[in-house]
């Protein structure tokens, strides 16, 4: 089923606050009440995420699959790294794949960060269509998404559509249907 961008916004309104003051006071906003019995409900039934995750690591042998999951998206998060033994212990890049708990929706993006004394220093984002190096396994994670959760894939436009909501750290004209759907901080991954 794909939902309008109208139906989209209207699913985040129910989850994310209008205004920042919300996080001062998380207790007494609905929308967080609402968020934090969806997460409830999803880490009741994680059993299909870690099938997915399994079969994923399946598809992908020869890179290294991480739960990048954290109840504080709303989405799960899975990530693709390079199986290189002499890197760092952080990969430079990954390549991610976001199943939103809200809606029947998912997404990709790879994230590369610049690494100065073992710490990330920067980052830079990609959206599909992501470079031609990633792009098999962006291919490979979307296949097992679609296959696993029947969900759709949101478009980049409809991701980047400003939102009158805040998902901290993002406010008003910042935020986006990414951030509310998937992630506030995609650079972040484990």
């Amino acid at each position: 089923m794909t939902l309008s961008t109208e139906q989209l916004i209207a699913i985040a309104q129910d989850y994310w606050p209008s205004r920042m003051e919300a996080y001062l006071r998380p207790e007494t906003c609905t929308q967080f009440e609402r968020f934090h019995d969806r997460w409830r409900h999803q880490l009741a039934h994680m059993e299909t995420w870690r099938t997915f995750l399994d079969a994923l690591k399946g598809d992908l042998p020869d890179f290294v699959i991480g739960d990048a999951t954290a109840t504080v998206d709303a989405s799960l998060r899975c990530a693709v790294y390079p199986r290189d033994n002499n890197k760092p212990p952080h990969a430079d890049w990954a390549v991610v794949g976001c199943v939103s708990i809200l809606a029947p929706v998912y997404t990709l993006y790879a994230v590369h960060h610049e690494f100065k004394g073992g710490r990330p220093t920067s980052h830079e984002l990609f959206f599909p269509p992501l470079p031609p190096e990633w792009r098999d396994i962006s291919h490979t994670i979307a296949r097992r998404i679609e296959a696993t959760f029947n969900v759709s894939a949101l478009s980049r436009e409809t991701a980047e559509m400003p939102i009158p909501l805040c998902v901290d750290p993002h406010q008003p004209p910042d935020t986006t249907l990414f951030h509310a759907l998937f992630t506030s901080r995609p650079q972040s991954v484990p």
